[in-house]
């Protein structure tokens, strides 16, 4: 099979993927959500979303709702974008319709050009599926030992995370991947949790994150929480929290009533099934051990300390 030279990713994570495994240069179209590392950014982009992801988490999961309701995708891929980069090896994904570019959108947006491109799909559920995938993606690249050598380095450094933290009494954990309404953070999150030391009271590994009631959470009883909505940064995901205090149950929280409560930038390394899977892990770890925050990790995650400051009354909480 001829070794691809002209890639486009559709995909946040396997663009990462394909940086690690050196062949940046090699890419010549990202997706919308593509932002890493940087030198991405002057690409052409290829797709965009059909939502507004400036709205709040409640419109925004209302928006997406109505779109599949609809039958309509709820990103769109510009074909004629995409034929002119000539691809011969096209990233998308099969694991989540919301969250990325998937291989439906681009065989559609494609129409009768749709066969001149190979078309590769990575569907991750957990993290030995993500280590796969970098073996898959280099192979298909041509670059095999690179591939085996990156998660290799991954597997590594995962393992002394396990290490450094085996003996300690694990806290229980509660990461939740979106807000209003609650859903419980799965596939490779409970993994990160229990690698850093901790042990997930919701959701499951290598499932579909699943949605949460309150007295659910409730009932889980965590005494830590990590918030990491789906696609939004950490200034974002800590503006969207500042409502949590009006939903019901909140100040029930064992963790809330301790000011254990953090937000961390969930687009950049929780919510990517790629490399940096593994310094989502040591993030975690940080933030179970009460690190003190220093200018590098204040870019990634923040106390909330909700249990200090009475935000009672700047929004009504509509999550159910």
């Amino acid at each position: 099979m001829t070794i691809p030279q002209r890639i486009v990713s559709l995909l946040s994570s396997s663009t990462e993927i394909v940086a690690a495994l050196g062949c940046l240069d090699r890419l010549v179209g990202r997706s919308h959500e593509c932002d890493y590392p940087p030198e991405v950014l002057a690409l052409p982009q290829c797709s965009r979303p059909r939502i507004d992801p400036r709205a709040s988490s409640r419109s925004i999961d209302e928006q997406v709702k109505a779109l599949l309701a609809d039958q309509i995708s709820i990103f769109e891929v510009d074909g004629p974008q995409l034929a002119a980069l000539q691809p011969d090896l096209i990233l998308t994904q099969t694991l989540c319709e919301v969250c990325a570019v998937s291989d439906r959108d681009v065989l559609v947006a494609l129409g009768d050009t749709a066969g001149l491109s190979r078309l590769l799909s990575l569907r991750p559920q957990c993290l030995a599926d993500t280590w796969a995938d970098i073996e898959t993606v280099a192979q298909a690249l041509g670059v095999p030992e690179r591939g085996a050598a990156v998660v290799q380095a991954l597997r590594e450094r995962m393992e002394l995370l396990q290490n450094r933290v085996a003996g300690r009494p694990r806290v229980r954990v509660a990461c939740l991947e979106w807000l209003a309404p609650l859903m419980a953070a799965g596939n490779w999150v409970p993994e990160l949790v229990a690698a850093a030391g901790g042990e997930a009271v919701v959701g499951r590994a290598g499932q579909h994150s699943p949605w949460l009631s309150w007295e659910d959470l409730v009932a889980a009883d965590p005494e830590v929480i990590v918030l990491m909505p789906c696609g939004f940064d950490l200034t974002r995901t800590m503006r969207e929290s500042l409502c949590l205090p009006d939903a019901p149950h909140w100040r029930e929280l064992s963790a809330v009533q301790r000011g254990r409560v953090y937000a961390v930038d969930g687009n950049q390394y929780f919510n990517r099934p790629g490399p940096r899977l593994v310094e989502s892990a040591e993030l975690l770890a940080a933030i179970f051990e009460e690190a003190p925050l220093d200018n590098e990790k204040a870019q990634r995650w923040s106390p909330l300390g909700f249990h200090s400051i009475d935000y009672s009354g700047h929004c009504n909480y509509s999550g159910h």
